[in-house]
């Protein structure tokens, strides 16, 4: 049998509230790699309200790697949304114009960059990621996080701000995945080892694809 097709926008039959996400958004500022889904409990099309304060001026961009796993209500906080915070007042007084539209005159709104979601990452129920984080592949957000720094590769986060509950495997087991990155490898070889994928049996699974 065939793996299920990367260019479908409803991959489960009959079932139009999991999509895989890049067959659902056309945006220029935002990059989703293949076989990545979200799911969401009313209409898939809410996931670009979801991604918020996403204006073109800013520049940023939200990246999503391979076969993440986005559930319902998951937010993302762009740099849209960024005030002055280290002035005497945080009001943007400019976008309001009339005798305010110099108030930032040589000024610039704080942008810490693109936001990164690596490869193989779960972003849990009404997650919400801030502006310029990235998260390292593997990676677990536990349900109702914020997340306002980077998360390294294959560790669960939680909380308000989240922080790291554990790590997914030992050091040296994150580094072999990270060399294997098996995102990356042809469908084919991917489908040949999903039961290896689904299984806890690391040594197994590593002698497997060497």
């Amino acid at each position: 049998m065939k793996a299920p097709d990367k260019n479908s926008k409803f991959p489960l039959a009959h079932y139009n509230k999991l999509c895989f996400l890049k067959n659902c958004i056309d945006q220029a500022n935002i990059e989703i790699g293949d076989y990545s889904y979200y799911d969401d409990f009313e209409d898939v099309e809410n996931f670009i309200k979801q991604v918020k304060y996403h204006f073109d001026f800013t520049g940023d961009r939200l990246i999503i790697g391979k076969f993440c796993m986005i559930a319902s209500g998951a937010a993302f906080i762009m740099n849209g949304a960024n005030h002055l915070t280290e002035a005497i007042s945080a009001y943007p007084f400019a976008i309001f114009g009339n005798a305010w539209a110099n108030a930032m005159e040589d000024k610039t709104y704080p942008n810490k960059g693109d936001t990164h979601i690596g490869n193989d990452v779960w972003i849990g129920h009404q997650a919400t990621i801030m502006a310029g984080v990235t998260i390292g592949d593997g990676a677990i957000i536990a349900a109702h996080s914020v997340v306002t720094k980077d998360v390294p590769p294959y560790t669960i986060v939680g909380g308000n701000p989240a922080k790291m509950i554990r790590k997914r495997f030992t050091d040296a087991q994150i580094e072999q995945l990270l060399e294997l990155q098996w995102w990356n490898w042809e469908i084919e070889k991917i489908t040949q080892h999903v039961h290896r994928l689904t299984s806890k049996d690391f040594d197994a699974f590593i002698a497997a694809v060497r």
